[in-house]
């Protein structure tokens, strides 16, 4: 500590026990203590710290907010952890060209209500958007509910400046609208959880704030109807701005957790908004009543503000309110073909119901992302161990289906086990090829992503 303190002089650096158990977990639950934490306040700072890790050979985790669900900020043992928590800026806000500069410790949420108050919106919206981080974002390659009609994260970054592992700074991307020079280094970096650079600027693209928005809120007495709604909103050409999905388990949940009102009888709903021009979302709302109530479900509009705020609130008490079924959650974050969505929500149920074991589903059907949270409790040892034998199981039906075992949570450490299900040796080779040309020493965030 000592050295570390000596050769950072003017960085805030700590290896108090509480600061040590505060940086070394995350969403995941897994736990491991950092051996420092430093909270650098510029690039100049972040350079300093990643050459003296590299001359020391320490591993170095960088950290957002921590909310990540894989365990991708979780400290591997011995390694400082970098927080960015004081690297907040918003530096530039470019209206003419549409983009905005911000450091990345800046929250997701603090960013989309600056832009909005300047007729600017950034869609990426992650359920923890109000305390998430920017850096994080790009981090995970975050995705959220807008994700079926604006894209994720990475549809969003034009510049990154990264130190890479030797404290070299490189700035790469374009701050224009277009640029296909060389390969696109930032578009590698968005989504490589740390393991590559530590990014320490980011300019996004932003986009004009829509003129309305209209929400509507579909009740299904039948599982199956819900997901043959989305297939076809999809099919009848209407692209919403978001279609998430919470089945009968989760809607008690929230509602024990946190009551809106919502219909604690129904097998699944569909949260629905439109954005646009008044009289077109108007139209395609129209046409999505019809497709609904010709599968059986009640359709609800918004009203105003506050009717949309808290259906928004209940969806975004989701995560929170689920451990009070259960006091452990493991949480996947699949994906499927969107018109497989009904298939896989019935093979879940089949999951659920021969094991014995409450499995919970909810997420951006939309885009075909589905969050499985299978509830059991750590103490008793046989119901954990059973609840974790079935993610294999439900990684090889989501496969089997053309899906992918993570839309938005990454790997981390978590998910790295099933990796081999999903790429073939010769892409993990590859893969870890491109971590060594730019890690050689392994520092960044190793141990993440690939197996052993």
């Amino acid at each position: 500590m000592n050295k570390l303190a000596d050769a950072l002089p003017h960085i805030k650096v700590s290896d108090a026990p509480e600061d040590l158990i505060c940086y070394g977990f995350d969403a995941s639950g897994i736990e491991i203590a950092p051996s420092a934490v430093v909270w650098p306040e510029t690039t100049e700072d972040v350079v300093k710290i990643v050459k003296h890790a590299y001359a020391n050979t320490i591993p170095i985790v960088p950290r957002g907010a921590g909310t990540g669900m894989t365990a991708g900020a979780v400290p591997s043992q011995g390694a400082i952890i970098i927080s960015f928590e004081k690297m907040k800026r918003i530096i530039e806000i470019d209206q003419e060209n549409l983009s905005v500069l911000c450091e990345p410790g800046v929250i997701n949420g603090k960013l989309q209500r600056e832009l909005e108050l300047m007729g600017l919106f950034y869609p990426p919206d992650p359920a923890s958007m109000h305390f998430c981080t920017i850096g994080g974002n790009v981090a995970e390659n975050a995705g959220g509910p807008r994700a079926i009609k604006y894209g994720v994260t990475r549809d969003y970054v034009m510049e990154l400046e990264a130190v890479l592992p030797d404290g070299e700074v490189i700035m790469t991307g374009v701050s224009t609208a277009k640029g296909v020079v060389g390969y696109n280094l930032a578009g590698l970096f968005t989504g490589s959880e740390g393991t590559l650079a530590v990014v320490t600027k980011i300019r996004l693209k932003i986009l004009p704030l829509p003129e309305e928005v209209l929400t509507l809120l579909a009740i299904f007495p039948a599982l199956e109807s819900a997901g043959t709604a989305v297939s076809k909103i999809i099919a009848s050409r209407i692209l919403p701005r978001t279609l998430e999905f919470m089945d009968q388990e989760t809607i008690r949940a929230v509602e024990n957790f946190k009551p809106v009102g919502l219909p604690g009888n129904a097998e699944a709903i569909l949260l629905i908004e439109l954005d646009g021009h008044p009289s077109a979302i108007t139209k395609e709302a129209e046409k999505i009543v019809a497709v609904c109530e010709n599968l059986g479900a009640e359709v609800q509009m918004a009203e105003d503000e506050h009717a949309r705020n808290r259906l928004w609130t209940a969806r975004r008490a989701v995560s929170p309110s689920l451990y009070h079924l259960k006091p452990t959650k493991i949480n996947e974050d699949i994906v499927v073909p969107r018109n497989k969505v009904t298939e896989m929500l019935m093979r879940l149920r089949k999951i659920s119901e021969e094991s014995g074991i409450t499995i919970v589903n909810f997420g951006h059907a939309g885009d075909g992302n589905i969050h499985v949270n299978i509830m059991v409790d750590k103490k008793d040892e046989e119901e954990y161990e059973k609840g974790v034998s079935l993610v294999e199981k439900i990684f090889r039906e989501t496969l089997s289906l053309g899906g992918t075992i993570s839309g938005e949570h990454g790997i981390g450490l978590t998910k790295k086990p099933y990796i081999g299900m999903e790429l073939s040796k010769k892409e993990i080779e590859i893969m870890k090829a491109i971590k060594k040309v730019f890690d050689p020493k392994n520092i960044l965030n190793p141990g993440k992503i690939f197996p052993e």
